[in-house]
Formats: structure tokens, C-alpha cells, sequence
């Protein structure tokens, strides 16, 4: 039998326990972080050469310059031409749907103006240089290219840089072929946090960007955070997360697969199931014990349920809200009779697919929104990838006569209360002379 989690919001000591859970401790350790520090250090001070050394070391090949690190763009249309028809098919359905989505979150540029003549606005631009990190070898996913890279030609990126390991020397070729058809501008044979450095600071051979995104293991993600501020970053992002709310209606094969597809990621993957039909968490439960035997992946998955995975009984679907509320999933099934009418109540979550036919498979690849998604309870506060994260905006403000002769009394007065005499006498110059 397998060993999963199974609480109640009944019991008195649930909350102690739903918290045992979810905690989930992203922050490196110090050999990590001095790792990292040393890596970005090396690559500021020695550029290509660092580089060059830490490929040799960590992907175990050695590029004979640094011009070998990059990867021609006929390399990636090659890799493009020799796919199968069926991969080419559905990486095209899965870019145009990402593009389509895509193309309805972009920001406009606007402006008013007030009854004097006053304009304001707010001016938005796409960022100039991007920079995409993609995983390699084991952990090979296409699926991301076109999620972080689509996005970025939508908001209009000047240039976009993708970096992505590869460990002996193998390149994945679905990785180039996404790249090819999202359209990457410049990619490099370069990975783990001394091609978060490169991207950060830039060497002689690869640009620095200003922004990173993209997903990577936990050096990557170190790396990430220790270049905020030089560059901006999508996220830091921990391990994939699934939560299902479900009346006992939905084939519980259906939803004890929904399960294993996030537990697969990785041991540290979190798969919960809430539901106020405790017969049904018994189907599940059957269910999760028949059908482990034949996933590819069982070690994997069996580990991860058994450590964060967990079948939570709630009195009724009020209660099944709230607890999705505090959980403030990465990824949220609404496997309900009527999902729209509640959708509403659910305030935290980083992608929400509502009826029992959407699978968050379908989020993963195809459906078009994006699948870089907040984990940890971050949906609390921050948002899925889009568009909008490859824009800037920038403030308008276009006095005129006599909305400086009226607006610089109230800037006076408020800037001699701070005293910031020079600030008063500024905008007393341009009203006293409007």
C-alpha cells in the first residue's frame, strides 16, 4: 500500500500538519551559494576563458574556443528539418496557441489629457536584450522554449539569447527545433550558473541581457537570485505543484493520473487531492496502488507522494476553497460538476483548469496559456509569465502653462514640508513663469 498523507480538516491538529506539508525551504545552502558566488565572480573577472573552463568541467566536453559555444541558427533550422512530421505538427499547434494567447496580453501605450492642456500617460517598450536558460540532458524541455520564448517575440524583444547545457556534448534536438520555431536570434552551448553569470555580465562572446527567465536546477536558481538587480528574473521557482478539488464525479483513474503527472517531475513535486467525498478519496487512493506499477517513472513519483503528496478530507466545497486559498497552488484542477461559478473564490493560484476534461497536461504543452507558473505559495502575490514580463512602462507627464502655474503650489508646499527647498523652488520657477 502506498504510503501518502491523508488529513482532515476535521482533525485538530490539521493545520500543524497542512503546514508540515507545504513548507518547502528554497533558499541554497551556504556550499551552494559560495559555489555560485565563485562561479559568477570567475566569470566577471575572466570572461570566455572562465567559461570555457566550467564547460569542460561541469558538461564535460571541451569547446576548442568560444566561438564553438554558440550554435548557428542553420543548426537549429537543421534540427527543425529533421524532426519527425508528427513532432514538427505539434510543436507548430502548441506555438501557434502560445502565440494566439500571447498576442492578448500585450500593453499598450496610452495618454489623456486634463482640461489645461496637461498630458499624462504611460509609455510601454519591449526590453532590449532577453535571455532564455533552458535545461539540458535528462531534463530536456521544448515545451519551455516556446513558453519563454514566444512570449518575448510577442512583447517585441530586440534580441533573444538562449542558453542551454549539454552534458557530453549532446545537444537535444526538439530543444533546437523549438528554438528554431519560437524564434531564438542567438543560442549557446552553455549551462548552470556560469551561463546565468555570462547572460548577467556578458563576455566577449556571449551578450549580457536584461532580463533572465527560465527554468534550472538549484544552482541555476541561485545563480538567478544572486544577478537580481544587475538583470531582472522571471522567478525563482521551486518544485512543480498540482492541487485537485474534486466532487467525486470524475473518473478517479483520471485524477489519480493528474497526480502522478506532477509527482513525475521530480521527488520534491507535490500532488494533493481535496475532496469532501471520503469514498471517493478511497477510489483514488485504489487507484494510485493499481496504476503506479505501470508509470516509467515509479521511483520517482512514489517518492514524491509518499514525502509532500496528500488526500485531504474538507467538510463541503466552501471549505475545499478555503483550502485551496492557503495552499495558493502552482497549478489548480477544478474537477467539479459546475467549475465557473466558483472560479471566482479561488484567489491564489497560477493557472486554474476547470472542468473534469482539462487536465493540466494540456496547460504543460498546448493549451496556450503559460506554464511557467509560481510555486511555493507565491501565487500569492506574483502572476504567470506573459507578455507583459518582456515589457517596460515608462511615465508621461507633459505639462502645460497653466497646469504648471496650479500644480507647482501643491509641489511647493508639500516640498518645503519635507525640506526639499530645492525641489519647491523648481516648480515655483515654472509657475511664477507660466
Amino acid at each position: 500500500m502506498i504510503d501518502i498523507h491523508c488529513l482532515s480538516t476535521s482533525d485538530a491538529d490539521f493545520q500543524p500538519q497542512l503546514n508540515a506539508l507545504l513548507a518547502w525551504d528554497s533558499v541554497s545552502d551556504d556550499r551552494v551559494q559560495s559555489t555560485v558566488a565563485e562561479i559568477i565572480r570567475d566569470i566577471r573577472a575572466r570572461g570566455d576563458a572562465a567559461l570555457l573552463e566550467f564547460t569542460a568541467r561541469f558538461d564535460r566536453w571541451t569547446p576548442t574556443s568560444a566561438a564553438d559555444l554558440e550554435l548557428p541558427r542553420a543548426r537549429l533550422e537543421r534540427a527543425w528539418n529533421s524532426l519527425p512530421a508528427a513532432q514538427r505538427a505539434a510543436l507548430e499547434l502548441s506555438a501557434e496557441r502560445i502565440r494566439a494567447y500571447a498576442e492578448r496580453q500585450k500593453l499598450e501605450s496610452w495618454s489623456y489629457c486634463e482640461a489645461d492642456g496637461t498630458l499624462l500617460g504611460q509609455q510601454v517598450t519591449p526590453l532590449d536584450r532577453a535571455g532564455l536558460y533552458v535545461p539540458g540532458g535528462k531534463a530536456a524541455y521544448p515545451s519551455s522554449v516556446l513558453m519563454n520564448a514566444i512570449p518575448a517575440k510577442v512583447a517585441g524583444v530586440g534580441e533573444l539569447i538562449m542558453v542551454v547545457p549539454t552534458p557530453d556534448g549532446e545537444l537535444n534536438e526538439l530543444v533546437l527545433a523549438a528554438a528554431h520555431i519560437a524564434g531564438v536570434d542567438r543560442a549557446f552551448a552553455v549551462g548552470g550558473a556560469q551561463a546565468v553569470a555570462a547572460l548577467a555580465y556578458g563576455t566577449a562572446t556571449i551578450p549580457g541581457v536584461d532580463k533572465i527567465v527560465g527554468p534550472g536546477n538549484i544552482y541555476v536558481a541561485t545563480a538567478k537570485r544572486a544577478v537580481y538587480g544587475q538583470v531582472g528574473i522571471d522567478m525563482i521557482a521551486g518544485p512543480s505543484e498540482i492541487l485537485v478539488i474534486c466532487d467525486g464525479a470524475t473518473d478517479p483513474d483520471w485524477i489519480a493520473m493528474d497526480l502522478f503527472s506532477q509527482a513525475e517531475h521530480d521527488e520534491d513535486a507535490q500532488s494533493i487531492l481535496v475532496s469532501w467525498n471520503d469514498d471517493f478519496l478511497t477510489q483514488v487512493a485504489a487507484s494510485i496502488e493499481r496504476l503506479l506499477p505501470t508509470m516509467e517513472r515509479q521511483p520517482i513519483i512514489e517518492t514524491a507522494l509518499r514525502q509532500r503528496g496528500a488526500l485531504i478530507q474538507v467538510r463541503d466545497l466552501d471549505d475545499a476553497i478555503a483550502v485551496a486559498n492557503q495552499i495558493a497552488p502552482e497549478h489548480l484542477e477544478l474537477s467539479i460538476a459546475d467549475p465557473q461559478t466558483v472560479v471566482t473564490r479561488l484567489r491564489h493560484a497560477g493557472a486554474i483548469f476547470m472542468g473534469r476534461y482539462t487536465a493540466e497536461a494540456l496547460g504543460d504543452y498546448c493549451a496556450g496559456p503559460n506554464h511557467v507558473l509560481p510555486t511555493s505559495r507565491t501565487a500569492r502575490f506574483s502572476s504567470p509569465l506573459g507578455v507583459y514580463d518582456f515589457q517596460k512602462r515608462s511615465s508621461l507627464i507633459m505639462a502645460s502653462a497653466a497646469g504648471a502655474a496650479e500644480l507647482s503650489k501643491t509641489a511647493s508646499v508639500l516640498a518645503r514640508g519635507e525640506g526639499l527647498t530645492a525641489h519647491a523652488r523648481s516648480a515655483e520657477y515654472r509657475g511664477d513663469a507660466a
